[in-house]
């Protein structure tokens, strides 16, 4: 069974391009594009992995991302940015971020970043 990956991201092109992507490799997608329709997603459709942009308009990364903690401590956070800098890194990790993506580089790290977060998954599956 494939694998529910939660993409959020507010620019439509970008989100329907790496949407069609993270298909192409053999996961199921989610597609939100702010981080109010991220939360709801991930309370009702329960996704395994959630691949998220630092930057939006309203409710940005870093908050929606607090919110997520709330709801689920340990599903992996993939975090990207078309602005990588220092302040968004440090940011993120203290929220527990599996990995941080600058966009530029988006379509090879975050499948590896994928690969990474997919096997935290099933290893916490081993332990259950």
């Amino acid at each position: 069974m494939a694998k529910k990956i939660l993409l959020v991201d507010d620019e439509t092109d970008f989100l329907d391009i790496m949407g069609e992507r993270i298909r192409s490799w053999g996961y199921e997608v989610i597609l939100v594009s702010n981080g109010k329709e991220a939360i709801e997603a991930i309370r009702r459709k329960e996704p395994e992995i959630v691949i998220l942009d630092y930057l939006m308009p309203e409710m940005d990364g870093i908050d929606t991302l607090k919110q997520i903690r709330r709801i689920d401590k340990d599903i992996p956070v993939i975090m990207f940015t078309a602005y990588p800098e220092m302040k968004a890194i440090d940011g993120t990790e203290k929220l527990g971020v599996s990995a941080f993506v600058p966009k530029l580089s988006v379509y090879t790290d975050v499948q590896i970043s994928l690969k990474s977060a997919i096997n935290m998954v099933e290893k916490k599956l081993i332990k259950s």
